[in-house]
């Protein structure tokens, strides 16, 4: 693409403000989506608004790669309409576009907008937007055949000469606006989530010269976790007192034409229209009393309303005061929307209970025992889809039995995992009437996956989602994007399991960042290290040599711990590398561990080389922590396990034969063999030759692995299943942990 100059001026044509407070996830991606490569005639204005995560350092950091980005930090928290109204005093552009942090644009739409504003010159430059669902599915705008429409009308248009536009006026992000009129004019944002009327509205009513693109030119999200949604909302009466401030500033200026007054007061009881359906019942007739009171104000005696698109009777209901035949109107059109969709509904009922009926007299069971009151001190502990015990909740499991010992924690388990479980560890079986009670009863659950979708959240349980990773590859609504493993997921019923938790436990900066944006429902994230690396972190000599010992490992001996991950494009397991080829170029110096994954079946080759003693098959071992105690270096491809291991600060290796097919198939957040922990390996014989000629102990693999662990263990010191427990059963607010010196 060739480059997009700035204007003569030298000043930008376009300002893109943004007021960040929270949302720390969404935040590099919206910010990359305006700073496109190139494009020069854009800067991106960013004010922080007093956000207390790494959002501002975020910021610093673009500041710092790149002079197109102005950052100003506020000490104290304004709201987003102070912090919108100073960006706009900071910007230079000729115009500004307010975008929200959740957000992005389109590629391409910037540098295709700022060259449409400086040969077309509008006032007000209206663009489309696509919509991302809750489940990650794009879809259109609601407007979009009217962006159509307008953008086809001959030349620049007022909203007079274009009253159907009244319809699109009350948000920010979909308008870029020419910045002497909103100066000019002294236009400011307000708070709550009405806050752009007193900009958008005047802005418009004075605006000579308005242009619509058609083409989708910003993605609008409004996940769950959006801080907006959760923190700052003001009530829905607000809009009564923003659109007092439209019409005093229509009132002040004489030359808005009558005509775009009343168009006002079309859109304005549209707007509040839609707001009714959520305003809680208890709120209902107080809310329609201030619209007919609106009404009355601000519309002359029979005077039609312009532009509403909404039947005349809602109108009549209103200017009557009349909430209760509103309410009944509405019920009835939902009633007849309902009945449209019953047809299918009762199909798919009758598909789930032909499903369901093996487990019809559990799942009443389970109905009927959660009417029982909540038992306060139990709780649930679950790992790998009921595998066993293990991980991160094994570890905040029995640090909650030392700092929380009146609660009974009892795990789930498969039956074949029963056999493996530590004395005095309490369990139900998966599936069983016991495992039901539990579920209904307990005030906790504790898991590194997803409970099953029949599990039901019951007000005042806590959910605490721990994960088992560091995510190399994508995660979450991420898949959507893959070749391969997005294909057979239901994501709006993984959303619904998300909804479930209250907590996120978080190992680096990094993951936060990638599970708040991937599972974007409304949890608190504990950015505390991982509690399974506990044991890593506290590892002693005399740790190291029990394990070893447990192991029979012969004094001296290299133990090369081998880990690989699953790869879900393939149909059939497919071992990656020769492990008797390796074994046998390694020597007898050196002791091979292979942790096969647990989603494959046992390899009976492995078994075939382990019971001729040239390899070790530790498929089996209960501990995957105490397997790394034991190795002194650990080889893997794109496993997570790289992530924990280097908080040994020992060696490891990438054998990555298949890296390049990996990565567009599944999907990467980053270049693995550009940002390393260690050597790379592509071939068995390159593996053979980094660990016997030692140049995975080498400097330079130090040098790449201590960056690693300056990006990834900052936080394992040990103490992070204390900081869970603490926040979760005794209410601590646990400050986060000082990142150590790797």
């Amino acid at each position: 693409m060739e480059p997009v100059a700035a204007t003569g001026s030298g000043r930008p044509t376009l300002s893109v403000v943004l007021a960040v407070h929270g949302e720390q996830a969404y935040l590099p991606e919206c910010a990359a989506s305006v700073l496109e490569p190139g494009v020069e005639d854009v800067e991106l204005v960013a004010v922080d608004d007093a956000s207390r995560d790494h959002a501002p350092e975020l910021l610093d950091e673009l500041a710092e790669r790149d002079p197109r980005v102005r950052v100003h930090h506020l000490a104290d928290r304004a709201g987003p309409g102070t912090a919108r109204n100073l960006g706009l005093e900071l910007a230079a552009g000729e115009y500004v576009w307010f975008a929200n942090t959740t957000d992005r644009v389109v590629h391409g739409a910037v540098a295709a907008t700022t060259r449409r504003l400086r040969s077309g010159a509008p006032d007000v430059l209206l663009v489309h937007h696509s919509v991302v669902g809750p489940d990650g599915e794009v879809r259109h705008g609601a407007h979009r055949a009217l962006l159509t429409a307008l953008a086809e009308a001959r030349g620049p248009w007022t909203l007079e000469q274009q009253p159907a536009a009244a319809e699109l006026v009350p948000c920010a992000w979909d308008k870029v606006l020419r910045r002497e009129l909103l100066t000019g004019y002294g236009l400011a944002f307000a708070d709550g989530d009405h806050g752009a009327l007193p900009v958008t509205w005047p802005g418009m009513l004075v605006a000579e010269r308005v242009t619509a693109s058609a083409a989708p030119a910003y993605v609008r999200r409004r996940p769950g976790n959006a801080v907006r949604d959760r923190l700052v909302a003001g009530s829905p009466f607000d809009v009564f007192d923003r659109y007092e401030d439209v019409f005093a500033f229509a009132a002040r200026h004489g030359a808005v034409p009558e005509a775009r007054r009343r168009l006002i007061v079309g859109a304005m009881l549209r707007h509040e229209l839609a707001l009714l359906r959520d305003v809680p019942e208890r709120d209902r007739t107080a809310f329609v009393h201030r619209m007919a009171e609106a009404l009355a104000r601000h519309r002359a005696p029979g005077e039609p309303i312009d532009g509403a698109r909404l039947p005349q009777v809602h109108a009549t209901l209103v200017a009557r005061d009349a909430d209760r035949a509103l309410a009944l109107l509405d019920d009835a059109l939902a009633a007849r929307r309902a009945a449209r969709r019953r047809g299918a509904a009762v199909v798919r009922r009758g598909r789930r209970a032909t499903r369901r009926v093996r487990h019809v007299g559990l799942e009443q069971g389970y109905r009927a025992r959660r009417r029982s009151p909540l038992d306060p001190e139990l709780a649930v502990y679950a790992a790998y889809w009921y595998r066993g015990y293990a991980c991160n909740p094994r570890a905040i499991y029995e640090k909650a039995r030392e700092l929380v010992p009146s609660v009974r924690g009892v795990w789930v388990v498969k039956p074949e995992a029963v056999a493996a479980l530590p004395p005095g560890v309490e369990h139900v079986v998966a599936g069983t009437r016991a495992y039901y009670d539990v579920l209904a009863r307990a005030s906790y659950f504790v898991n590194n996956v997803n409970f099953p979708d029949h599990l039901v959240k019951r007000a005042g349980t806590v959910h605490v989602m721990t994960h088992h990773g560091t995510p190399l590859k994508w995660m979450g609504l991420d898949q959507r994007q893959s070749l391969t493993a997005g294909r057979r997921m239901d994501f709006a019923a993984l959303m619904r399991r998300c909804a479930r938790w209250n907590y996120s436990v978080s190992s680096n900066p990094f993951s936060t960042l990638v599970w708040e944006r991937v599972y974007p429902t409304p949890y608190e994230t504990l950015e505390v290290g991982y509690p399974r690396n506990d044991v890593l972190a506290r590892a002693t000599d005399e740790d190291v040599a029990a394990v070893r010992a447990e192991l029979d490992l012969p004094p001296g001996a290299i133990a090369v711990l081998y880990a690989p991950t699953h790869r879900e494009y393939q149909m059939e397991q497919v071992p990656f590398l020769d492990l008797a080829a390796v074994a046998d170029g390694l020597g007898s110096e050196f002791v091979v561990l292979a942790r096969q994954h647990y989603f494959h079946d046992p390899d009976p080759h492995v078994r075939a080389l382990h019971r001729q003693g040239r390899i070790r098959d530790v498929a089996d071992h209960p501990s995957v922590e105490r397997l790394c105690l034991a190795a002194d270096v650990l080889v893997t491809d794109y496993s997570s396990i790289m992530f924990d291991y280097a908080v040994l600060d020992r060696p490891i290796v990438v054998h990555a034969p298949d890296w390049e097919t990996y990565r567009a198939r599944r999907g990467t957040y980053f270049d693995l063999l550009a940002e390393p922990p260690g050597a790379i390996a592509r071939t068995d014989g390159e593996l053979v030759d980094v660990l016997r000629s030692r140049a995975a102990w080498s400097p330079d693999a130090a040098a790449v692995r201590a960056a690693f662990r300056r990006r990834f263990c900052a936080l394992e010191d040990g103490r992070a299943a204390d900081r869970v427990v603490r926040r979760v059963w005794l209410g601590e607010r646990v400050p986060a942990a000082e990142p150590v010196d790797p």
